[in-house]
């Protein structure tokens, strides 16, 4: 087994909750798009990332079922890992900063994945939700303080594999945050933070405390 990192990315204050993250250091030993594909099918994490090149931040970031060019908690997780400047997706160069508690990365609404943003009327209808049918990937909003910018939400993303409900979802965040204009404090799945805010030219800072695990 090719050995790497487990992180917990987007924890709750205390330090819980957050999603797993997946980390291969050593990418460069796999190069092969079908072995990393098969690993991470292996891993089961909702993301897996294989570093290429740790001192430029080059990584490939792979779902248990297919290769993504850009994702949110991968992003933030390696970032901390790293602790690089930038990172190089095929997406795009996410800028990274570590602040305190929080590490976070810059990047653009149009890198991510599509979403099917689907607004309630209250938080308790969130945590209400059933995991719907394979289909669409839906994230779940709703407000719980809108003046303070403060989002419930959870995320479905319906490929019909291991992964019924993300736990944290930086790319979905993003997209919420360049729908809505403002800076957002939202918590998703069972406790996760994640914390956003607009730019200017159209990017979108995403920042989330990052633990270790194994």
């Amino acid at each position: 087994m090719t050995d790497y990192d487990v992180l917990r990315v987007f924890c709750g204050p205390s330090g819980g909750y957050g999603n797993e993250l997946g980390v291969v250091r050593e990418g460069s030993l796999m190069p092969d798009r079908d072995d990393r594909q098969a690993l991470a099918a292996k891993l089961g994490f909702s993301e897996t990332v294989f570093v290429d090149d740790p001192e430029r931040g080059v990584i490939d970031i792979y779902t248990p079922v297919s290769r993504l060019p850009f994702a949110g908690h991968p992003c933030v997780g390696t970032a901390w890992l790293l602790d690089v400047p930038e990172l190089v997706t095929p997406a795009g160069e996410v800028g990274t900063r570590l602040d305190g508690e929080f590490t976070w990365i810059e990047a653009r609404a149009e890198w991510a994945p599509p979403r099917t943003l689907r607004q309630y009327a209250s938080a308790a209808e969130v945590d209400a939700l059933e995991v719907p049918p394979p289909g669409e990937w839906i994230y779940a909003w709703a407000w719980e303080d809108e003046a303070a910018g403060r989002v419930r939400a959870r995320a479905f993303p319906g490929r019909g594999d291991s992964i019924d409900e993300d736990e944290a979802t930086g790319a979905a965040a993003l997209l919420l945050t360049d729908r809505l204009g403002r800076a957002l404090n939202i918590t998703q799945g069972r406790g996760s933070q994640l914390l956003t805010a607009p730019q200017p030219h159209g990017w979108v800072e995403v920042g989330g405390r990052v633990v270790l695990e194994r």
